[in-house]
């Protein structure tokens, strides 16, 4: 970072979207400065486009024609007179070319200096910086097209990481020498069409380490200070999902190591901004450089909420040319913050992400509890982009006290339309090993996903069927001309017996819930796949879109939302997502026997048979490519490939036909 002394910023352009674009114009407005918002054509409905002062039309919707498109957006601050840039994270955010071009163009880039971004961007070369000024360094070796070279540290296993990137992304775990050939090709491929540079390297692999990382702050006048760490070690696919402050690892004299080797490695470059040092951490205390995040991170909210301060507006202050105020200085911990990714994806599937429309999307607000999302009621979630909805974080007093806060929140949470992870995130904090701080990168190893959501979903879908029922039941008396006109309240008819038939979604996919009822004033007889959901149940009010039902002595109120056949119940014993079964199905919707269908939204990267083609049981056919992560679809069984309907650079849809494999031997 470069500013001229005592240059003050009037107008801020966020080059950036969603909840991080919401959060820093928040900031840049409570500090008096103007803000200015740039968007693609799917983002424009996203609440972050008005919450700014102006925005801008990127034309587009691919990352490649929009918010990668760093002269369009200089144009964009040329033309709406902002006299500086804010990358947020992502995207350019750690673009050494957009940086000096934004200097070119007499803009603040709110980012280090260009050469910083440059030499913490090559991680083979930071890593080497590092070991210089003294910082613990993991041994690794660089890939060239002559191959692996045979270096006496090289053993098994190991990690390919690509040189230029991070987020998981270009990143191969090699268990023993014959995968590495192939971990290598797929990591080049998956860097180069996530980062623009293929190059990758291999790197000692320490078995289930913590991920520990340092917040730092720099300013022009050459002071670099620490703000504590942060453990972000339960991850999937490398992936972040749980982050907190302080770690539950990290006491005394390690916290003293930790930070000191995070402040040396910031001096070593000039640090200036905000910026954070990855290291992971052994189970025998030692630690070791990853790289440095020469930007803002996604869990930053949990370093602000243990030490009180914006670290939005320390960067635009320290842009502005202002030394580290005192606060930064003498930063001290209060509490445990603890933040969670939560995302539009199928967990029971792989974590495959998932697109659509929100129709509800509702987290709970209080004390100690901050949202910081891109989303609204109605939004829809694209396949352009990374599929996270918010970042829920809670602060306590202790840690337990910030997990329980949590886990209420996203429990109360209403979200409808899209499978999500909340499920795997409820059943994350209230897990014994979690509690007890016990965490590392093997976690969701030793925890397997799946099933370790299927224990926080909701064990009473039967009573939400239920609920679901009576609801449709209220609307259909609404809709009943001459019930109509009875007072809103009227409950205490005999009805005639009903019957209807849900399944489940989430992670009770595919579940069947057959209701019969029958409400004889405000006593309900029922039941749900043949068997009562309880001995006494009564009716206390219904409605659409609220059910006040009484089971056994134990009283709820059961929020049911209607979208076409779909009905959503949320209740203090969880969340429910049904689809109503019509009474005949729809054979148009039936796929051809043998239909290999896309897992989830994508673009088909690779087709890698042909029609008439005889496959092996596993035989990859297609590669397809979604936030930047690849996914083979393999042939179920032996057979020969009968019809092919996606070819390479096709844009398809999860459910869509990919091909069709016509049983057979096997070849």
């Amino acid at each position: 970072m470069t500013p001229v002394p005592d240059t003050r910023i009037s107008k801020l352009l966020i080059a950036n979207r969603g909840e991080i674009a919401a959060r820093i114009i928040r900031t840049a407005h409570a500090l008096g400065i103007a803000s200015v918002a740039v968007y693609s054509d799917p983002d424009a409905g996203a609440p972050y486009v008005t919450l700014a002062d102006e925005a801008v039309r990127l034309p587009g919707a691919a990352p490649a024609d929009t918010y990668l498109r760093g002269e369009e957006i200089i144009a964009a601050a040329a033309a709406t007179g902002a006299d500086a840039v804010h990358p947020g994270y992502g995207f350019l955010s750690e673009n050494a070319a957009f940086a000096r071009a934004c200097a070119d163009a007499g803009l603040i880039f709110v980012g280090p200096a260009p050469g910083t971004i440059i030499a913490m961007g090559d991680k083979v070369a930071a890593k080497a910086m590092m070991a210089l000024a003294g910082v613990p360094v993991l041994p690794s070796v660089t890939v060239g097209a002559e191959g692996v070279p045979n270096e006496a540290w090289l053993e098994f296993p190991l990690l390919v990481k690509a040189a230029f990137g991070g987020g998981g992304r270009g990143m191969r775990l090699v268990t023993d020498p014959a995968g590495l050939t192939e971990a290598v090709s797929a990591a080049r491929r998956e860097a180069a069409a996530a980062f623009g540079d293929g190059t990758v390297f291999l790197e000692r692999y320490i078995p289930d380490p913590r991920h520990v990382e340092v917040q730092i702050l720099g300013d022009a006048h050459g002071d670099v200070v620490h703000l504590f760490e942060r453990e972000c070690s339960i991850q999937r696919r490398y992936q972040k999902i749980v982050e907190e402050s302080p770690s539950p690892a990290v006491h005394g004299e390690l916290r003293a190591a930790l930070t000191k080797a995070a402040v040396t490695a910031g001096r070593a470059v000039g640090y200036t901004g905000a910026g954070t040092v990855e290291f992971v951490l052994d189970r025998d205390g030692s630690f070791y450089f990853l790289e440095m995040n020469t930007r803002l991170q996604v869990e930053h909210p949990v370093t602000e909420e243990v030490t009180g301060l914006d670290l939005v507006e320390l960067q635009l202050r320290i842009a502005e040319g202002e030394p580290l105020p005192s606060e930064a200085r003498a930063a001290e911990l209060s509490g445990h913050a603890i933040e969670v990714r939560l995302y539009a994806e199928d967990v029971a599937a792989g974590f495959l992400p998932v697109t659509g429309p929100l129709h509800r999307f509702a987290i709970p607000s209080g004390p100690g509890l901050r949202v910081d999302t891109g989303f609204r009621d109605g939004s829809v979630v694209s396949p352009h982009y990374d599929a996270m909805l918010a970042k829920v974080i809670a602060h306590g007093r202790t840690r337990a006290d910030a997990a329980r806060r949590l886990t209420r929140a996203l429990r109360t949470a209403e979200i409808h339309g899209l499978t999500t992870n909340r499920d795997l995130l409820v059943a994350i904090l209230r897990e014994p090993d979690f509690l007890a701080g016990a965490t590392d990168t093997g976690y969701l190893t030793r925890h397997e996903p799946a099933a370790l959501a299927a224990t926080a979903s909701a064990a009473n879908t039967a009573q939400h069927a239920l609920a679901a029922a009576l609801a449709r039941q209220a609307v259909n008396r609404a809709r009943a001309p001459v019930l109509s006109t009875l007072p809103s309240g009227w409950r205490n008819v005999f009805s005639a017996p009903q019957r209807v038939s849900y399944t489940a979604a989430g992670e009770q996919a595919g579940d069947r819930y057959d209701v019969a009822y029958r409400v004889r004033g405000d006593t309900v007889q029922a039941s749900v796949n043949g068997v009562p959901p309880g001995a006494a149940i009564h009716v206390h009010d219904t409605g659409p879109d609220r059910v006040d039902l009484e089971i056994d002595g134990t009283r709820r109120v059961y929020r049911v939302q209607r979208v076409g056949p779909d009905a959503y119940v949320d209740a203090s014993d969880g969340s429910s997502a049904l689809t109503e079964v019509p009474r005949f199905g729809d054979p148009e919707k039936l796929a051809p026997a043998g239909s290999l269908l896309a897992p989830m939204p994508g673009l088909v990267r690779r087709v890698l048979v042909e029609v008439g083609a005889v496959v092996a049981p596993g035989q990859p056919l297609l590669v397809l490519e979604a936030m930047k992560m690849e996914q083979t679809v393999a042939a179920p069984a032996a057979g020969v490939v009968a019809e092919l309907r996606a070819k390479a650079g096709e844009q398809v849809s999860t459910g869509q036909v990919l091909a069709v494999v016509e049983a057979g031997p096997c070849p």
